[in-house]
């Protein structure tokens, strides 16, 4: 019994005394490389080996955002409720915290979300944890940390369990000396937030990981979304949103981009169904990693004029905010996403009539109900 605990006891210390905190290395699975951050071979896990006919498990990282958790309930619609988990460090609301398992990840405890991975034997993972460019341009330690900290960890397990990776990408990863109409797919990246920084060194490292370790990255650069469900919160793209709260409550709507600033955008359910698409995509139908989608670019005077069509007596005034529109100017025009649509099939459904339609209809309804209350 002494030998025993004695050998346990250097077993345990062997394991937690490298200087990084991550492990041991060892020989590799992959015959190309292996994984910064790798554990024993006869590692004592509950793995379980998936059929092509299994569902994937999925972890949903940052996943109480607008996009996660709409993710969320289109995964489950596929694969079954309990296949799917959402993870934050914030209290999920009670209507997201029943709708199906939700735990508790932050991206940038190693350990801990290892120890998810493993004992809900993770296939999928969606990584989604991220400060936006207004919040991390307030603090860009935290950004840093966060958006690239974060990163490195999901990346080593990911590529140490042979998950499926997807990181979203943005819009915001190109900058000023990027062609703007139309942006390539492949082209100079030179952002001007952290944001924007962190994006394309996530989409870098994801594509050195593919090549370097056999790990299976994908990622799309998302144009501006727009969805019902989301409150503006002061966003370049967000006057989008926020013209139809107007429209509906006052009539009156005051813009903060100039009436010509055109950028890609594109309705959340169309953003959704990419993501998932290129998910399930084959891997040798994949030319590249990362690929830019779009579904439609218009200016504030054009969406203007399409709202119109449903409320005529919509009154559009412009007060420019020279920090948004110097961001705004920075950005694509156009998103060229021929690739995407070549290599995977990728279709939108929704141009500007559509968006605007489904935008009142849900938007519409909701106020009616409130004024009858």
């Amino acid at each position: 019994m002494p030998i025993v605990r004695n050998v346990s006891r250097a077993l345990s210390q062997l394991l937690q005394s490298s200087g990084c905190g991550c492990g041991i290395s060892i020989v590799p699975v992959r015959c190309i490389g292996v994984s910064p951050r790798q554990v024993a071979s006869d590692a004592s896990f509950h793995s379980v080996s998936f059929s092509e006919s299994d569902h994937p498990r999925v972890l949903i990282t940052g996943g109480l955002g607008q996009l996660g958790v709409g993710l969320a309930k289109l995964l489950r619609k596929r694969f079954g409720k309990n296949n799917v988990i959402l993870s934050d460090i914030r209290k999920p609301a009670d209507n997201v915290f029943y709708s199906g398992p939700f735990i508790y990840a932050d991206i940038l405890d190693y350990k801990n979300l290892r120890e998810i991975v493993v004992n809900n034997r993770i296939t999928w993972l969606f990584h989604y944890s991220a400060l936006l460019s207004a919040v991390g341009e307030a603090n860009v330690p935290l950004a840093r940390a966060v958006n690239i900290t974060g990163l490195h960890n999901v990346l080593d397990i990911a590529a140490e369990h042979n998950l499926r990776l997807f990181v979203p990408s943005t819009i915001g990863a190109f900058g000023p000396t990027s062609p703007r109409d139309p942006t390539p797919d492949l082209c100079i990246q030179r952002p001007r937030t952290i944001y924007g920084v962190s994006k394309v060194h996530a989409e870098l490292m994801g594509e050195y990981y593919h090549y370097r370790y056999g790990l299976d990255f994908r990622c799309l650069r998302y144009p501006g979304i727009i969805s019902a469900d989301s409150q503006p919160g002061g966003g370049t793209t967000d006057y989008a949103v926020q013209i139809f709260h107007d429209a509906i409550k006052t009539g009156k709507f005051q813009c903060n981009l100039k009436p010509d600033t055109r950028l890609p955008m594109m309705y959340i359910d169309d953003c959704l169904k990419a993501t998932l698409e290129v998910m399930e995509a084959p891997a040798e139908a994949l030319s590249m990693r990362t690929y830019n989608i779009s579904a439609m670019s218009f200016t504030p005077e054009e969406l203007a004029q399409e709202v119109q069509k449903h409320v005529p007596e919509l009154h559009v005034t412009y007060n420019v905010d020279k920090v948004r529109q110097a961001i705004a100017d920075s950005w694509p025009m156009n998103f060229d996403d021929r690739n995407a649509r070549r290599d995977w099939g990728w279709k939108h459904d929704y141009d500007l009539p559509e968006l605007v339609t489904t935008m009142f209809s849900f938007l519409g309804s909701d106020s009616r109900i409130a004024q009858a209350n």
